[in-house]
């Protein structure tokens, strides 16, 4: 295991750090300095208060051998907390958490699935400093960021990695991601890939309309966009969505996609029944 883990301490190693992120931890060491604080404390910024806190799995080498020292860990494909960025201060908060894949026998896929973790979390951090500043020079205001991640299902086939980001600017909204994976095959399965052809895009939708009408007369307090100007009225061909541990095609929409605010992330469980005739095969979907 600490031979696999080897690439990734280089790599993290050699990431280059976002400007503005590099600026601050160079001011919150020198504080910490200064202040003699312990090495366990957090590092605390100049005058503005700020704590960034990077932490990666080459960050502990206890915590690297402890692993390495587990039998059943080299034999799954594991996801771990690569990098953490965190920033607090009075009105701006952000805690950006980057996931890492590993294990993976497919080393081009676990490369170009990290790497896109990595390049999203840079650019939601340099987004998050970028819009603080700006806030800061036109009077002050609130700004946060939350980004994490999910291990929606994980068996002997499918591992499903979702990403979740909450900003809360004004009214908070909320995105999710999912990347689903065959781990015996190797591959990144798609929504259109499951499919013959794009009639699965009519089939899901009307599906979805109608469990939006059936939640809605048995629960009045559930509001569903299925009527009117702002109405929901088909998926998307790459619509989000993931597999889950039961083998059934579940179909995700963002706060306010398909309903206010107040309904947050939608999940619906699409009857197999439904899309069986539209499927390619019943290797993913059971």
């Amino acid at each position: 295991m600490s031979e696999q883990l080897e690439p990734l301490r280089r790599k993290y190693k050699n990431t280059s750090i976002p400007d503005e992120l590099d600026f601050v931890v160079k001011k919150a060491l020198k504080q910490r300095k200064k202040r003699n604080m312990n090495m366990m404390k957090p590092l605390v910024g100049v005058g503005a208060a700020a704590i960034i806190l990077i932490t990666g799995i080459n960050a502990s080498p206890t915590f690297a051998k402890a692993l390495s020292e587990v039998p059943w860990v080299g034999s799954f494909v594991n996801v771990l907390t690569f990098t953490e960025f965190q920033v607090e201060e009075e009105n701006a908060k952000a805690d950006i958490k980057v996931p890492t894949i590993t294990n993976m026998e497919n080393k081009t896929l676990e490369a170009t699935l990290n790497d896109k973790y990595l390049e999203e979390s840079k650019k939601l951090y340099n987004d998050f400093v970028a819009e603080m500043e700006e806030l800061k020079q036109n009077g002050g205001g609130h700004v946060g960021v939350e980004s994490g991640y999910e291990v929606k299902t994980d068996n002997d086939q499918i591992l499903v990695v979702g990403r979740y980001v909450v900003n809360t600017v004004g009214s908070s909204s909320t995105t999710f991601k999912y990347d689903t994976v065959d781990k015996k095959n190797q591959i990144l399965i798609t929504l259109p890939s499951l499919f013959k052809d794009d009639s699965y895009i009519g089939l899901i939708s009307e599906n979805v309309k109608e469990q939006m009408r059936e939640q809605m007369k048995a629960d009045p307090e559930k509001v569903y966009w299925v009527e009117g100007p702002m109405s929901f009225e088909t998926i998307s061909k790459d619509q989000s969505f993931y597999i889950n541990n039961e083998g059934k095609l579940v179909i995700s929409f963002d706060k306010y996609e398909a309903a206010p605010g107040a309904m947050g992330v939608l999940e619906f469980i699409i009857p197999t029944d439904v899309i069986a005739e539209a499927l390619v095969s019943s290797e993913y979907i059971k």
